[in-house]
């Protein structure tokens, strides 16, 4: 889809177009699930914390002043949502179930080793970190769109995803070893 196909879906979406919406949650709906899934690591809360940002979105959406922030619009929303999600829970005491080497190993599309030991190494990072590798690299967003969703400058995005990378290379190394 093009950007202003994707424009034009927005827009009639804010003037009530029910189907533009629903094609803009088909358009964008697997790829939230993935984010919030590798930044919280619990199905249940992120499948929880997109659902709520989809209510927002179709609420707020007439706020939306310009078209072609809708991408960075909704992935903000769903990160607010999970982080709300995740404070709850900390709050109520429970904690996050950590995935373990073979839980990960089976959500990968990949079978291949080398996909496994990435996908540790980036779960390994902190979760900023973890964010920009996952924002950058998996849902191929430019840097201008996360320094949008993360609510950070340009400059700290940059200075953060080569962090990222460098210890991504550090975590990816002990792991060959």
């Amino acid at each position: 889809m093009t950007q202003a196909e994707e424009d034009l879906l927005v827009l009639s979406a804010q003037n009530g177009d029910h189907k533009a919406f629903s094609s803009l949650f088909r358009l964008y709906h697997k790829p939230l699930i993935g984010f919030a899934v590798k930044l919280s690591n619990n199905n249940e809360i992120a499948s929880d914390a997109v659902q709520d940002a989809w209510i927002k979105a179709a609420k707020n959406i007439r706020q939306l002043n310009d078209p072609r922030a809708f991408k960075s619009w909704i992935y903000r929303l769903v990160r607010w949502k999970l982080l709300d999600s995740l404070k709850k829970q900390a709050i109520e005491g429970s904690r996050l179930e950590v995935l373990d080497e073979e839980t990960m190993a089976n959500n990968l599309d990949s079978g291949s080793v080398k996909d496994e030991e990435l996908s540790a190494a980036i779960n390994r990072l902190p979760n900023v970190e973890k964010q920009i590798i996952y924002l950058f690299y998996l849902d191929e967003m430019k840097i201008t769109e996360i320094s949008i969703i993360l609510e950070i400058p340009v400059g700290t995005v940059k200075s953060r995803l080569n962090r990222a990378r460098q210890l991504l290379k550090e975590k990816y190394q002990v792991l060959e070893n």
